[in-house]
């Protein structure tokens, strides 16, 4: 698709956990142009050692014509656990927490009027905050499980291509 003359499209970043399965998981959903491995909210603009506060996630840019943002957040709940701090299945640290930021403020009232509608709303740990910075993943972490397909990944095989394509 060129996205350069697409005007329907938006960016939203999701942190699930390890950025790997995340970004598997959502490039073959309806709606999504594309996506890049990341990291967001931290303090520094290092992309190797230490996170300095930033949180793994993918950055998703998803054509509004083809996709709402509530259907995006309402796939990435499938593939999360949403009552875990800082924890999705064995990667446990607070890179790995579990969030949705946006610089774009209705993105964030979407984001929370979903959660708020949920029955379990005052189990989820999920944060809803704005995009204070973000920094691309280096280039082995892009795509990194069609690159390398036996990586390891916290999803479940048969979650992590649901929405596959082939």
């Amino acid at each position: 698709m060129n996205t350069l003359h697409n005007t329907n499209l938006e960016t939203v970043y999701f942190a699930g956990g390890c950025l790997w399965g995340v970004q598997e998981f959502i490039k073959h959903l309806p709606g999504v142009d594309s996506t890049e491995a990341g990291r967001a909210n931290g303090i520094s603009s290092n992309t190797t050692g230490e996170y300095d506060g930033y949180a793994e996630c993918v950055k998703v840019i998803f054509d509004t014509d083809k996709v709402e943002l509530n259907t995006l957040i309402c796939n990435f709940f499938e593939i999360i656990d949403p009552y875990s701090i800082n924890k999705q299945g064995d990667d446990i640290g607070p890179k790995y927490r579990t969030a949705i930021y946006s610089k774009q403020p209705t993105h964030l009232t979407i984001a929370r009027d979903y959660i708020s509608q949920r029955d379990d709303a005052a189990k989820v740990v999920v944060e809803v905050l704005p995009l204070t910075n973000y920094v691309a993943s280096d280039p082995e972490h892009q795509d990194r499980l069609t690159n390398f397909p036996d990586d390891y990944c916290h999803i479940p095989h048969a979650l992590l291509y649901k929405y596959k394509i082939d």
